[in-house]
C-alpha cells in the first residue's frame, strides 16, 4: 500500500514563506519519490472550518512518508510552511487507485 499526505491549510498569508517553503521541498520530494496528486476537479472540502486549500501527497509506502516527514531537511521547510499559513497534515496509509 502506499502512503499519503493529507494537508488541509488556510489560505496564505505570507507568500514569501510560501515561496521558500516549495524550493526547500522540491529536493526532499525528489528523494523520497512524493508526487503532488492532482484530480480533474477542485475538491469539496466540507466541514473545514477555516481550511481553504487541500493538498493530497502520494509515497510509494507509508514508511517513506513518515520518513520524509522526519528528514531534518523537510523539518528545516516545514518551518516555512508553518510561517506562511495554518495547516495540519495527516499520515496514513492507503489505496487509492
Amino acid at each position: 500500500m502506499k502512503g499519503y499526505w493529507l494537508v488541509l491549510g488556510t489560505d496564505v498569508t505570507d507568500p514569501e514563506a510560501q515561496a521558500e517553503y516549495g524550493r526547500l521541498w522540491a529536493p526532499v520530494a525528489a528523494r523520497y519519490g512524493a508526487k503532488v496528486r492532482r484530480g480533474d476537479h477542485a475538491p469539496a472540502l466540507l466541514e473545514a472550518g477555516d481550511k481553504s486549500r487541500i493538498l493530497l501527497v502520494e509515497f510509494e509506502s507509508l514508511a517513506k512518508a513518515r520518513a520524509c516527514y522526519d528528514d531534518p531537511e523537510y523539518q528545516a521547510a516545514r518551518a516555512f510552511a508553518m510561517k506562511a499559513a495554518t495547516r495540519e497534515l495527516v499520515i496514513f496509509e492507503g489505496d487509492l487507485g
